[in-house]
């Protein structure tokens, strides 16, 4: 006899329907998996069948064949344990075969016929939403997490037993349904606050202006200076997340297993700050099977990186192509996997190995020594950073005066504001931001006048500007006449974007 259920295999942070047909024939007994499978997906064939006999189910001695199809997609992982289970019983007339339909399953099985949770059930139910399927039955410890894409029912199982008793209809058990606010959690982000934050306008106003356009922003300065303190309220400033793009992370850390029933929607902005020693495969993502790396939890957040130059190098040079592309790719034997990216770069770095440079007071190394320490920062990736600040330490009047700063919220509004202005000019357009901008559109929005175009020609001979650099200039300087409220890019706005790109003149060349 013949049976067929529906189950789903990601790839990147996006599902595709795999069905997973049984077949129950006479002959010698024994049971068969084909259909291109990992090897945990043939270790299967052992934990289904134990899994039915601690359930309850005798099954005849019979040919059992399982196929999961399509053949030329490669099967990864344990989620496909409970599907083939289902499949199996259906065969052998334990459940109908009409009441698998428009059902797909998802689950790992344990010997004793439980069911466990299993990683990548929020795009696999959003890819079952999207084509039209009426239900979903995960692990009980999945049910939250799936419960987060709306307009199909998904119910949690403890066992084989429950769901042979959901699909005949012989228990009641109710779909999970969560309100949005019940998805909301805390952490320690809620506690910080610009205003914290005591003196450094300069450095505050570069953040102000790289977190309105999305700029990739890098702050240079001696230790204490309070870099990691500002970088950690960069997300306080960014606009509130809109429910696509909270769904859309929640989809990369699905795909990690960093979700669970207590925290199955991500609605914060991501701050991910991984350590220097971090490896490659680490920061970008791979692995045998390919899971997201830090760029990618970083998606739709901010991804700073401490002391920039003790990361090896060829790890931190994995980040150029994201920040052109705004997405890692990883190839694979058995395939290639994309996985989203279109993250805030935010860089500290002290200006040398002492961190005191040039405050000859403090620092003692020689200019060979500050050259090869910044020198392990490439000019390509420095090139694809829009905005550096140099951040000063504060003083002691500063400090004494505790003059009450700006909050987070005042600093949002003018945010919101300037992507505001970005969202109307680009709609007609496939970007949101004008860190986006290419070489064809800054033509078209960031017109120049005979004056800017003066200066902006004498800062590219002058500083030695390569192509790369200029057109930054003219996307953060198209930014700072957004937050100004300008249709036109001023001399004024110019002259700021321009000093931004000033500091690696200053610390490289000298």
């Amino acid at each position: 006899m013949f049976s067929k259920a529906l189950s789903a295999a990601v790839n990147g942070i996006d599902g595709t329907i795999v069905s997973v047909e049984a077949d129950v024939s006479d002959g010698l007994p024994i049971f068969d998996l084909v259909g291109y499978l990992g090897s945990e997906v043939r270790e299967a064939r052992e934990r289904v069948r134990i899994s039915l006999k601690n359930s309850g189910y005798k099954l005849p001695a019979k040919r059992i064949t399982i196929n999961l199809s399509p053949a030329d997609l490669r099967k990864e992982g344990t989620a496909f344990d409970l599907p083939i289970a289902v499949a199996i019983l259906t065969a052998f007339g334990y459940i109908p075969q009409e009441n698998l339909e428009k059902t797909l399953f998802i689950g790992e099985m344990s010997l004793n016929g439980e069911i466990n949770k299993v990683n990548g059930v929020l795009p696999i139910v959003y890819t079952a939403y999207r084509l039209g399927f009426e239900r979903c039955i995960v692990p009980i410890d999945n049910g939250k997490e799936g419960a987060a894409v709306q307009g199909i029912d998904v119910y949690g199982v403890k066992n084989l037993q429950e769901t042979v008793k959901l699909l005949n209809n012989d228990c009641i058990l109710e779909p999970y349904f969560i309100h949005k606010e019940d998805l909301a959690y805390g952490d320690e982000a809620d506690n910080l606050d610009f205003s914290d934050v005591t003196g450094q306008e300069l450095t505050k106003r570069a953040i102000e202006i790289a977190a309105s356009g999305m700029h990739n922003i890098l702050m240079v300065g001696p230790p204490g200076a309070g870099k990691t303190m500002l970088a950690k309220r960069i997300p306080t400033i960014m606009p509130v997340l809109t429910f696509e793009e909270s769904l859309e992370i929640s989809k990369v850390y699905s795909v990690a297993g960093l979700l669970n029933n207590s925290r199955s929607l991500i609605q914060k902005r991501p701050f991910r700050s991984p350590h220097h020693t971090i490896t490659t495969a680490a920061l970008a993502g791979g692995g045998r099977t390919p899971l997201p790396g830090e760029i990618s939890l970083a998606h739709f957040g901010v991804l700073f990186l401490d002391e920039l130059p003790e990361f090896n190098s060829n790890t931190i040079e994995t980040l150029r192509q994201p920040l052109e592309e705004n997405e890692v790719t990883i190839a694979r034997v058995q395939g290639t996997y994309r996985y989203p990216a279109d993250f805030m770069l935010v860089a500290a770095m002290n200006p040398c190995s002492c961190g005191y440079y040039p405050d000859r007071n403090k620092c003692g190394c020689s200019p060979n020594q500050v050259k090869r320490y910044l020198g392990k920062i490439s000019r390509p990736l420095l090139d694809r950073i829009d905005i550096c600040i140099e951040v000063l330490q504060v003083n002691y009047k500063e400090l004494e005066n505790h003059k009450l700063a700006e909050t987070s919220e005042n600093i949002r509004a003018r945010v919101m504001g300037a992507r505001d202005i970005q969202l109307s000019r680009y709609k007609d357009e496939k970007f949101y931001f004008n860190s986006q901008l290419t070489p064809k559109t800054i033509n078209q929005y960031c017109k120049l006048g005979k004056k800017e175009k003066i200066l902006l020609e004498k800062a590219f001979t002058k500083m030695n500007l390569t192509a790369r650099a200029y057109h930054r200039i003219l996307k953060v300087s198209r930014t700072i006449a957004d937050l100004d409220g300008c249709e036109v890019i001023k001399e004024k706005h110019l002259s700021e974007a321009i000093c931004y790109r000033s500091l690696d003149k200053k610390y490289w060349e000298d």
